[in-house]
């Protein structure tokens, strides 16, 4: 079990919604701009980070509200439970506040009671969007694996912007400035790079070592954008900054990486593969950083997995085979569908909420 009694206020269409009595799979149903992806989005910000639809504050709040909004839940591990917190005040509505057992916290923090991953269908399109898209999807995943991984990404965009903003000002940037800006710079960016690395090839690792299974087999390479040791990075970006002054940004770096895909069996450019194809090789990466997270921690923390209509251009057999991997796993998944029957297998196992016009409804008593 991860997350229990779960409460939206004045969350985008939900004024009060509350979920009890969760499970290991739970089950969102409804019409389409009913909310269902909604009460994902609030899931989602139980880690650093603007949600799964990367969307303002301000615009997740209730029009009809103050202009705030609330998200609770019990994270409940190890048999004791946790409170945790999350939205804005109505003089604030563009700054997020964060609160564990009533105490006030970071977003940055979340990361360490909870992994959290989520598969949405803009991300069917990963393959064929800018590097910056393909950055953040390697950025969550391997951040729902090491808590540590948000900090080294938070600083390393602190540490460009600065840096960035010096090469672009209209006179020469004082050079010992430039030394402690790109000290620290190296510092936080060999570590994003490092951990984006081992990322990808443990994530290898255990899709070579799958067994057999009907969603296309991936073969996933680390693009660096720059040297990812600590001190090749250092004198990369001493080496260039007359280049970087230039240009008024810096060139070099893990602001630079990308992730490049293959699928397997056809040795063929991700990119190149039809939707449905991409849409399984995501899976794919899913189930196997899904079960590369048990296999790693060694003291894992709960662990969510968000799939929006995941199950909605799945055949039958794909369908059985992906639930009965994720009720081979031990994250607590949460699903969405426009209607029961792509979940008939799950009858029993999931606790089901209907979902209408921003409201639940327990639908599997």
């Amino acid at each position: 079990m991860a997350l229990d009694r779960i409460h939206l206020g004045w969350f985008r269409n939900h004024r009060a919604t509350a979920l009890v009595g969760t499970g290991a799979f739970n089950l969102l149903v409804g019409e389409n701009g009913a909310g269902k992806t909604n009460v994902l989005e609030a899931i989602s910000l139980f880690a650093p980070g603007r949600g799964l639809r990367r969307a303002a504050l301000p615009d997740m709040a209730g029009q009809d509200g103050d202009g705030a909004f609330a998200v609770s839940a019990d994270l409940i591990a190890d048999g004791a439970a946790l409170r945790l917190g999350t939205g804005t005040a109505p003089d604030k509505p563009g700054r997020r506040l964060v609160r564990v057992n009533g105490a006030d916290s970071t977003a940055l923090s979340l990361s360490e009671w909870l992994g959290l991953f989520w598969l949405t269908p803009a991300m069917d399109r990963l393959f064929m969007e800018s590097p910056g898209g393909r950055r953040r999807f390697v950025d969550r995943l391997a951040l729902a694996l090491d808590p540590a991984h948000a900090a080294h990404a938070a600083r390393t965009e602190a540490a460009i912007r600065e840096r960035n903003r010096l090469l672009s000002a209209p006179q020469e940037p004082d050079a010992r400035w430039l030394d402690a800006i790109e000290a620290g710079l190296a510092d936080c960016g060999s570590a994003l790079a490092q951990g984006r690395a081992r990322l990808i090839e443990a994530l290898n690792g255990q899709l070579e070592a799958l067994p057999d299974t009907p969603f296309a087999r991936p073969m996933l390479a680390y693009q660096a954008g720059g040297p990812i040791e600590r001190e090749a990075l250092a004198q990369a970006l001493r080496d260039n900054r007359r280049r970087d002054r230039a240009a008024q940004r810096t060139l070099t770096g893990p602001q630079r990486d990308d992730l490049s895909v293959i699928m397997a069996t056809k040795n063929q450019p991700a990119a190149e593969c039809s939707t449905g194809e991409q849409k399984a090789m995501l899976i794919a990466i899913t189930l196997a950083h899904a079960e590369l997270g048990q296999a790693q921690e060694s003291q894992p923390r709960p662990r969510l997995l968000l799939l929006d209509e995941v199950a909605a251009h799945l055949d039958p057999i794909r369908r059985a085979a992906l639930f009965e991997r994720l009720e081979g796993g031990r994250a607590q998944v949460w699903m969405t569908g426009t209607e029961m029957a792509p979940f008939e297998a799950l009858q029993g196992k999931a606790a089901c909420w209907q979902v209408a016009g921003g409201q639940v409804q327990r639908a599997d008593a």
